[in-house]
């Protein structure tokens, strides 16, 4: 039951997000919610090996580079995905930023209650 809820509540943060952000979008709900299974597998097997090689650039930036590297992830995840279209690397970025400031505040109200 865990999964699925978190898979919902995946689904309804990109939704947000295509609203949100210019230049993200979705062409039908299969497509959402294929992409909130890309995005979670992307992010579970080859997001922390982006993240180990470029170690040196995360230490020298402080950490910033990681958003370069969601940017990456929402792009990659839309190359996969036929109905997920992510027009240019300014709308990943702000696309991946706004994805992962809700989806943090979605956790730390779950972990409240």
């Amino acid at each position: 039951m865990n999964i699925l809820l978190r898979w919902i509540f995946g689904a309804l943060i990109l939704l947000a997000v295509s609203y949100l952000v210019p230049g993200i979008g979705f062409a039908s709900t299969w497509s959402l919610l294929v992409t909130v299974i890309v995005l979670g597998l992307i992010n579970a097997l080859i997001r922390p090996i982006l993240i180990l090689l470029t170690l040196p650039i995360n230490i020298l930036t402080l950490g910033l580079f990681t958003l370069i590297i969601n940017a990456a992830v929402f792009i990659l995840a839309s190359t996969i995905v036929k109905g997920f279209t992510v027009d240019n690397f300014s709308a990943a970025f702000w696309g991946a930023l706004v994805y992962w400031l809700l989806s943090t505040a979605l956790n730390s109200v779950g972990k409240q209650s």
